[in-house]
């Protein structure tokens, strides 16, 4: 399995370069790549499910921590799971204009890049979960591994080699790199179209003809 201080050895030696200046903005390099496919994919294993609170009388709920895009939104009540639908913030203003009137949530807005706000404002404290898009934990000498290494390795590693390129000014060979990134991403993007796919390959067998 690929890691971090294999990206790191792997980068100074297709770069022939172990100058100390190199090797200290390597970090950069890989930061950037991460920042990149953050932005660039559309993967199931980035989204992680959080437990929020969803307090009576509060319209508003603080997104977890890193957010980039929120993919689905619910609230238990009573037992039962009830998907929120997203709506714009006019929408929801004239929907429920009146914040302190209170009952069943139905919608949500993003207000910021921290914070989204429901309506009706909820008659009751629920418990609440949003599925998000984070970037994973930085890599770094001290955490190896992450999902991109574990499962998008080639990705990675062009998006680091075309930082490295730009840093040592070999504007000519980044074209190159930027169309192997292209590649590997649209791969990518293919297998996560797949695992949304249902092909039902489990034959029927008790279906009966006209």
């Amino acid at each position: 399995m690929a890691s971090y201080s294999e990206l790191v050895t792997e980068l100074i030696r297709v770069n022939e370069n172990d100058g100390d200046e190199f090797l200290a903005y390597i970090p950069s390099m890989i930061n950037r790549a991460e920042e990149k496919l953050t932005k660039d994919l559309d993967d199931t294993g980035l989204v992680t499910y959080t437990s929020v609170a969803v307090s009576n009388s509060n319209s508003n709920i603080t997104l977890p921590l890193g957010t980039r895009i929120i993919k689905n939104f619910f609230i238990n009540n009573a037992g039962t799971k009830i998907n929120m639908l997203m709506r714009t913030s006019e929408y929801l203003n004239d929907y429920w204009p009146v914040i302190a009137s209170t009952g069943t949530p139905k919608y949500y807005t993003r207000l910021t890049n921290t914070a989204i706000a429901l309506a009706p404002t909820p008659d009751t404290t629920l418990d609440g979960t949003i599925a998000h898009i984070s970037r994973p934990v930085t890599l770094t000498s001290t955490n190896d591994n992450n999902y991109f290494t574990d499962f998008c390795y080639d990705a990675l590693f062009y998006a680091s080699q075309i930082e490295a390129l730009l840093f040592q000014k070999n504007y000519s060979a980044v074209t190159n790199y930027e169309g192997k990134y292209k590649e590997a991403v649209m791969a990518l993007r293919n297998q996560a179209n797949r695992t949304r796919r249902d092909d039902m390959q489990q034959p029927v067998t008790n279906v009966k003809e006209a």
